[in-house]
Order: C-alpha cells, then structure tokens, then sequence
C-alpha cells in the first residue's frame, strides 16, 4: 500500500503535491492578511525583471568557471611538496571562509577594485564571487582527491606516471565523481550568493526588485517575482544535485 511513497518514479506527483500544499498554505495565509494586491503597477516593469534574471544568470555562470578554475589551483597548491604554496593556499581559503561574503563585497570592491581602478561592476562582481566560492570548491576539490585510496597513487609512480599524468589520467577521473554532487550544491549557493552584489549597484535580480518596489511602493508584489525567481532558477539544479548524489554513491 505504501510502496508509491518510496518508488522514485512517483517523484513528480510527489513534489506536485507538496507545491500544491504549499501554494494552499501560503494562499489562507495571505487571504487572512488585509492587504490589497496591485501587480498591475509592476508588471510595468517586466522587462527590468527580466533584465536582472538575465545578470543573475550571467553572473552565477561566469563566476562558476572562474572559481571552479581557482579552487582547482588551490586545491592542488594545497596538496603540493612546496611549501609557500601550501601556506599561500591555507591562508586563502582559511580567510574566505572566516569572513562574511557582504564584508568581502565591500572591502574588494571599495578598497581593491577603486584602488585598481576596476570600475566594471559586473566584472567586479564575477571576481569577487569567483574569489569566495574558490576557497569552497577548493575544499571540494581536495577532499576528492584526498577520498582516492593510496594505492591507486602508488600504483601510478610504479608504471611510471608524472605528478601531471597521475592526476590528469588517475586522480581527477575517480574525484570528479566524488565531487559533482557537493559541486552542484555550491553552484546553487553561488546563484543565492549572488544576490548581495546588489549592495555594490550590481543591476542582478534583487537590485531590479528594489528599484522596482522603490518605484511602485508595491512591496510584496515586486519581492514575490523575486522569490519565484530565485526558485526557478535554483529548484532544477537541486533535482540534478539529488540525482547525481543517488548515481553517485556506491557501496564500501
């Protein structure tokens, strides 16, 4: 009788009865809040809506090849022999994850960036999220190698592999699978992330939010797209991290 409930082909109607309760839930709760609703005004404003979808797309794909591409540096600075780079990558990712992203937003952009005379928002904002989920993936990255049972390094140096053909033929092919999981769910992370650049003038999503409730003084009508934007982009990515984490994972 109970089977349905655990067999994953009933995943869908799963998750379309839990949006349904949800949506039910949310509705008795907004119908007993005496409120006017008024979407006319910021439905005006489409367009900035979906400008600022389009900049948080933006955002979030290049600022995950970048720090994907600086957490696999430090990942392997991390695991190396020499050891200012050791100290170099621990003192990295040690003050990215000991700092709050707002503070670093700040200080990067108003402190570093005006000091180098970067003046490119968007690209400010690509190198700022960039430098914060390096430090992450980093961690990511060399967990993964460090899950590779020793053997398998020992076993590369007696054919006579390199450092670089160990990692690019034995290493890195048996990590990628440990890591895809946790990696989407960072890219997620990174969408969420991105939302605080408004607080540097970033023209993302919740910037377009803000300048559209400054303009209509339609608060929950211009934070709702917001929310509902936020989940669309993020909601199909969780699918694909549940996914990968079932594929993923084998017996010991």
């Amino acid at each position: 009788m109970t089977g349905w409930l655990k067999n994953p082909r009933w995943l869908p109607l799963h998750l379309l009865l839990g949006v349904a309760f949800l949506s039910v839930l949310c509705t008795l709760t907004l119908q007993s809040v005496a409120y006017h609703w008024d979407f006319v005004s910021v439905w005006q404003y489409r367009a900035k809506f979906c400008y600022g979808l389009g900049m948080t797309v933006g955002l979030a794909l290049c600022s995950l090849v970048l720090s994907t591409l600086f957490g696999l540096i430090t990942a392997l600075m991390r695991r190396s022999e020499w050891m200012p780079f050791r100290a170099s990558a621990i003192v990295y990712t040690e003050l990215i994850r000991s700092t709050p992203l707002l503070v670093q937003i700040l200080l990067l952009f108003y402190g570093v960036a005006n000091a180098v005379g970067l003046q490119n928002r968007f690209v400010a904002g690509v190198v700022i999220l960039s430098l914060f989920a390096g430090a992450y993936i980093s961690e990511i990255v060399r967990a993964g190698i460090e899950g590779i049972p020793q053997t398998q390094l020992e076993s590369a140096r007696s054919l006579g592999f390199t450092t670089f053909q160990t990692y690019r033929f034995v290493i890195l092919p048996q990590a990628v699978r440990q890591i895809l999981p946790p990696m989407t769910g960072q890219f997620i992370s990174l969408i969420k992330d991105s939302s605080l650049l408004s607080i540097i003038g970033v023209q993302e999503l919740t910037q377009s939010a803000q300048e559209i409730n400054s303009y209509t003084y339609s608060t929950l009508e211009s934070y709702l797209p917001l929310a509902l934007g936020y989940l669309a982009l993020t909601f199909p990515l969780s699918l694909v991290a549940h996914r990968l984490e079932k594929r993923m994972r084998y017996g010991s």
